[in-house]
């Protein structure tokens, strides 16, 4: 026996007993040296290579491995991925996320592609690119997130508790939100948000746009619609605080348009904080309708409601009707009355000046026309 059949004969041993103990792959490295470091580091390093590569049972060994099943160990994250908006999307989805296969690192590793702090990136290695967005009829929100309160947190402030694309879309069970069953459906957006925020949800359900969702309207709003899917701000910031009124508008259109009337519109429009916006009288999430005696802005209330700004406040204070529509003889004749006279005498003041002004301007050109030589007179 020649010294190379030798050497093929001590590894074809050395193989068949790593195939019967499959923890020892100090052999297979032999040749594999490369994959050594990353993969006695990983968490698939107590394994061997034989708990993956199962068709190998000795060598020399075919050159082309396998299609390694990654459902023997892991099925129910299997499970989930093949139904998921990725099952399609490589013919090894799992390394698109976990990354090299033999250098997988547990998600509690602060260097695993999956570990919370790293998953945005992970995640936007497909979802940051616009290119592929678009090709593929989605959204870049990417960036969007990463601007937003959840991805400042989790990726400067280091708050791994922070939400992130696992928390809203789940980890391998992801589905399109048409799905009913998806975690981002908006019939679910109140529970999937309340696995952090479990009091807002807890107000949102009793209030009465949670109701409303509950028995199925699908015009009600969910978190998504107040505070957006992904570029979720500071709803304490002075840009948050001075875009949202308009955003109750955009359901609450004649409602909008009356408050815009108001003092409070107008002194906001300016640029002030220090002034009522929807949310100051109708509360944030327990929203309820003034018949509801627990309202905010039930009659009853009123005095302690506007009293949060308005010291002494009296009950003909309270009487004052933030959205009362002028333009409504009916239910507002007074204000009806008081608009129409407000308009006329603005066109009259306006007119009188106007007709005054035309009236000087004739006179000054009639008598430049006459004494040429003179200045005219002021």
């Amino acid at each position: 026996m020649n010294w190379s059949a030798a050497v093929a004969l001590a590894l074809a041993f050395a193989f068949n007993a790593l195939a019967d103990s499959p923890g020892k792959s100090a052999e297979c490295l032999t040749c594999h040296d490369e994959k050594g470091a990353a993969f006695q580091a990983s968490v698939h390093g107590s394994l061997g290579c034989t708990g993956c590569h199962t068709d190998k049972k000795g060598y020399p060994h075919p050159a082309n491995p396998a299609v390694v099943k990654c459902e023997t160990c892991h099925a129910d994250p299997v499970a989930g991925l093949n139904v998921s908006v990725h099952a399609k999307a490589s013919p090894q989805p799992c390394q698109g996320c976990h990354g090299e296969p033999h250098g997988i690192l547990p998600a509690s590793n602060p260097k695993s592609s999956t570990y919370p702090s790293n998953l945005p990136r992970t995640c936007g290695g497909c979802h940051g690119d616009a290119k592929f967005a678009k090709s593929h009829g989605l959204k870049e929100v990417y960036s969007q997130y990463m601007d937003s309160i959840h991805g400042f947190a989790l990726t400067q402030d280091g708050l791994l508790v922070a939400a992130s694309c696992a928390s809203c879309h789940g980890s391998h069970k992801i589905l399109s939100k048409r799905d009913p069953a998806s975690r981002t459906n908006r019939a679910n957006i109140p529970s999937t948000c309340g696995t952090c925020h479990a009091g807002p949800q807890k107000d949102y359900l009793a209030g009465i746009h949670g109701q409303s969702m509950q028995t199925g309207n699908s015009r009600a709003p969910v978190c998504t619609n107040c505070h957006s899917a992904h570029q979720i701000a500071d709803p304490r910031t002075v840009a948050w605080q001075m875009k949202t009124s308009a955003t109750c508008g955009g359901c609450h259109q004649d409602k909008y348009r009356t408050y815009r009337d108001t003092f409070h519109a107008q002194v906001s429009a300016l640029g002030y904080m220090e002034t009522a916006h929807c949310w100051d009288c109708h509360s944030f999430h327990n929203i309820l309708p003034a018949t509801d005696a627990r309202s905010t802005v039930a009659p009853a209330n009123l005095t302690t409601t506007c009293g949060k700004c308005h010291s002494g406040v009296t009950k003909s204070f309270v009487t004052y009707e933030p959205h009362a529509d002028k333009h409504k003889r009916e239910a507002y004749p007074a204000l009806w009355a008081t608009g129409i006279f407000m308009n006329l005498l603005l066109g009259g003041v306006l007119g009188f000046f106007a007709l005054h002004t035309l009236l000087w301007l004739i006179r000054a050109l009639r008598e430049r026309a006459t004494h040429p030589g003179a200045p005219l007179e002021e």
